[in-house]
């Protein structure tokens, strides 16, 4: 005010001296220097203003603040009388506003009046001074910090005294914040806590962002401590921050939250995927005793892109909270995570935070699901392939046999005839695979005995086993009977052998062992539950290579194979899989790399029913006339095959009426003077299908004999229907000799 003052007296002696000045230059020049005089006048004057208001303004923030002070804290105008004193001054020291601070402390501080001297000397330089002082009940600390204005704030707490004579308690940390973070001010104890002089507040703050009266963890050199936060105003975008230590009981009362602590699997991740810290959860999941330093990517895999690379675009705030499915590269057995990242800061670095969860169960019956509806799908595709093929081998090897005929042995052209033959029938046989894969072929179920069906099936395999491999039996003597198809079953133990040869390419031993097994408990292993009770094992054994635990789910897949393009198809295995389930039995696997596989089969053993009192000898079984008599009604869709049929019955001496459908054959019967001696019908055709036309046909011709033929497995009949009576069915494809004689035998 008193520079505003004498620039406004500069300005009138201006003005005053331009009324007396000589010249016109002169009175102007003295006019124009009074008007700068009275602007500076008015800026100072402003300036001022400005300064006390904000004076007034950040006091009066301070004094707010201080009211929920627990200890006394006062505010000093000039000559160091009292103009703020909250709650707890006033409790210890009474009406203290408008008296003097000295005279207000001698009755407490001894020399009060030097000591508040003291202070107030100290504190020019720096603006804030303390002294701890002796008093009749004890000892104080007294604090000063200097107002603008001319103000001092003054703070009085209790101290403890420790065993070095040190006081216990220092004046709490406080921060001051200005806008988006920024530290502006740390006092003593603040730079003490945090070891240095810090810029921004989110290089110490472990868990941001900040939320007022929290409890929060800093960075300190002695560690990650825990402090409440206390914020007040301080006006033009600033903040002060005072943190309050957590005391350790309080802590040890809580419930655990450390990072180490949580029941969950925890990694702490660097944007690089370098695994920063890894919890006890995260350790136990990654079978590992300690992970940190590692890279991620050593124990995992399977994202469609680069890991590192989703970890970067994590860090950055692009995918978060979006889990990904990875797999463990874990050698014991298959693990899947699921992957769950947010992002974190600790001392001013930015990290990711994955959360893990096993996701082994989800990702099994995932895989269990999509294999099963695979296995439909191929099998329905399998089951039409075969059914199309075996019309195609059924025209080819049924004209064959027709050529056959009018051929001798001495005719040139009976080599090839024999040769076409023999080709129809292994694919006869290839397609007999895919039904077996599919689980849909027919089946010739008689009672076996393993030890029998071994024996003569011993010659076949030491060929197929070659020089180098040495095969040996091995049969419990009290082995149960099973019944089963011994075709099929044959085709089981050379599919086995034939695998456990390719997996010793140097050579070695396979080991076939049959026993009796008797399981008092179910045994539930591999997602099969056998039930108790009497079962033949039979298992086949070799030292190979083996196979990798990860890979021994697949080994039952159609198509998966590990050998080169060429050396197989992928579906020994899957055939060896649908034979054994469709007789009832059940197929293991065991193995260990370089040690070798064993596969077990279980097949129930066969209980025989009760023997019937044996049938008085009779005459020997009658040999097949070369003719036939009676008519026959042929329902074929396929062209090729009703050609072939209906001319192998009229050369066995049969009528043959030919129907290329249901609805045609129906028509036919609607003429009752038309005489039927037998049905030979297909069993899926456009339209309506065979047992369904002779269903209705056998309404009004009850008495005739059926034939049901098909392409498909018998199992092409409805569960749940009648069956047909007076029916056989005749599995495509069939010879010349085979239709002939099925149909002779329903006839008589």
């Amino acid at each position: 005010m008193r520079s505003a003052a004498l620039l406004l007296g500069l300005a009138f002696g201006s003005a005053g001296l331009a009324a007396f000045a000589g010249g016109a230059a002169a009175q102007l020049g003295l006019l124009a220097a009074g008007a700068t005089f009275a602007t500076m006048a008015l800026l100072t004057a402003l300036a001022g203003l400005l300064r006390r208001r904000r004076a007034r303004r950040e006091f009066s923030v301070v004094t707010r603040f201080a009211e929920d002070e627990s200890v006394p804290v006062l505010a000093t105008g000039p000559a160091q009388r009292v103009i703020f004193a909250n709650d707890a001054a006033c409790q210890r020291f009474g009406e203290a506003p408008g008296q003097v601070l000295g005279a207000l402390l001698a009755p407490v501080v001894a020399g009060a009046e030097g000591v508040l001297h003291r202070l107030m000397t100290q504190a020019q330089d720096s603006g804030f001074a303390r002294e701890d002082v002796a008093t009749p009940s004890g000892r104080l600390r007294l604090s000063l910090r200097c107002l603008e204005g001319g103000r001092g704030l003054w703070r009085i707490e209790p101290g403890v005294v420790r065993g070095d004579g040190e006081p216990a308690e220092a004046e709490a940390p406080v921060l001051t914040l200005g806008r988006s973070g920024a530290v502006l001010y740390m006092n003593g104890p603040a730079r003490m806590l945090l070891g240095r002089r810090i810029k921004r507040l989110e290089d110490v703050l472990e868990d941001g962002p900040l939320r007022p009266g929290a409890v929060h963890r800093f960075v300190t050199p002695d560690g990650p401590r825990s402090f409440t936060l206390r914020c007040a105003d301080a006006g033009v975008g600033r903040q002060e921050l005072v943190l309050h230590p957590v005391e350790a009981a309080e802590a040890e009362g809580a419930a655990p939250t450390g990072f180490d602590d949580l029941p969950v699997p925890l990694l702490r991740l660097s944007p690089d995927g370098s695994i920063l810290r890894a919890n006890a959860g995260a350790c136990k999941l990654l079978d590992v005793d300690r992970a940190d330093g590692r890279n991620i990517t050593e124990y995992m895999e399977g994202l469609g892109r680069s890991i590192t690379g989703w970890l970067s675009e994590a860090a950055v705030g692009r995918g978060l909270h979006r889990s990904e499915f990875l797999r463990l590269t874990r050698p014991d057995r298959e693990v899947f995570v699921q992957v769950t990242l947010s992002r974190a800061r600790t001392a001013g670095q930015a990290e990711l935070v994955a959360v893990l969860n096993d996701a082994t169960e989800l990702k099994t019956l995932e895989a269990q699901f999509v294999q099963s509806q695979k296995m439909q799908a191929i099998g329905q595709l399998a089951g039409g392939v075969a059914h199309d093929f075996n019309n195609l081998l059924t025209a080819i090897s049924g004209h064959c046999d027709l050529l056959l005929l009018r051929h001798d042995q001495g005719d040139p052209d009976y080599g090839d005839l024999v040769q076409i033959n023999q080709n129809a029938n292994r694919a006869a046989a290839l397609v007999g695979q895919l039904l077996a894969f599919s689980r849909k072929q027919t089946l010739r179920p008689e009672v076996l005995d393993l030890r029998d069906t071994l024996s003569d099936l011993t010659h076949l395999l030491n060929r197929l086993v070659g020089e180098k491999v040495q095969l040996s039996l091995s049969h419990d003597p009290v082995l149960p009977a099973i019944r089963g198809d011994r075709r099929q079953l044959e085709q089981v133990m050379m599919n086995l052998v034939v695998n456990a040869r390719d997996a010793m390419p140097e050579g070695g031993e396979i080991t076939i062992e049959t026993e009796r097994r008797t399981l008092l408990d179910p045994l539930k292993r591999d997602r099969a539950l056998v039930e108790p009770g009497e079962y033949a094992a039979v298992k086949v054994i070799d030292r190979g290579s083996g196979i990798p635990q990860d890979k021994l789910q697949k080994v039952f897949e159609p198509f998966y194979t590990t050998k080169r393009t060429g050396e197989g198809t992928g579906l020994g295995l899957s055939t060896v899989y649908g034979i054994v389930k469709q007789t009832g039995g059940f197929i293991f696997v065991d193995s260990a790399v370089g040690q070798g596989t064993c596969f077990t089969l279980l097949f129930p053993a066969y209980e025989a029913p009760v023997a019937a009192a044996p049938a008085p000898p009779g005459e020997e079984a009658r040999k097949l006339p070369q003719t036939g008599t009676g008519v026959v009604l042929l329902v074929e869709d396929e062209a090729p095959v009703r050609a072939f049929a209906a001319r192998a019955l009229r050369l066995r001496g049969y009528t043959v009426i030919e129907a290329g459908n249901a609805e045609d054959a129906l028509e036919v019967l609607s003429d009752e003077t038309v005489k039927v001696d037998i049905f030979v019908t297909d069993v899926v055709m456009p339209g309506m299908d065979g047992p369904t036309w002779v269903r209705e046909a056998l309404k009004t011709r009850s008495d005739t004999r059926v034939v049901f033929v098909s392409g498909y497995a018998e199992d092409v009949f409805a569960e749940g229907q009648e069956e047909v009576p007076n029916s056989v069915f005749l599995p495509k494809p069939f010879s010349l000799n085979q239709l002939t004689e099925t149909v002779h035998r329903q006839l008589h």
